[in-house]
């Protein structure tokens, strides 16, 4: 992937998370980011982290050609700082 398109792609998970604390839906996207920040991850990682949960979801919904799936979603925050495809230990 080229840089720019890198970028474009880290600004729209971005846009995502920011509309989502916004308009606190799911409130969850902001309940993580405020655990994240007090478990002592600055904010800027854990916004990263959450981006994380959404580029897994976006990719996972369009590999599988699968609607979105709210509970996979949010357990996923909840997980957090775990990433998605991190195998249980």
């Amino acid at each position: 992937m080229k840089k720019t398109e890198d970028q474009r792609l880290r600004k729209a998970i971005l846009e995502v998370i920011n509309n989502q604390i916004r308009d606190n839906d799911p409130p969850e996207t902001k309940q993580t980011l405020d655990r994240l920040q007090k478990e002592g991850l600055p904010k800027e990682e854990a916004l990263k982290q959450i981006g994380y949960v959404v580029a897994s979801e976006v990719f996972t919904v369009l590999k599988e050609n699968r609607n979105y799936d709210h509970a996979k979603y949010i357990a996923a925050l909840n997980a957090l700082p775990k990433l998605p495809w991190e195998k249980e230990s």
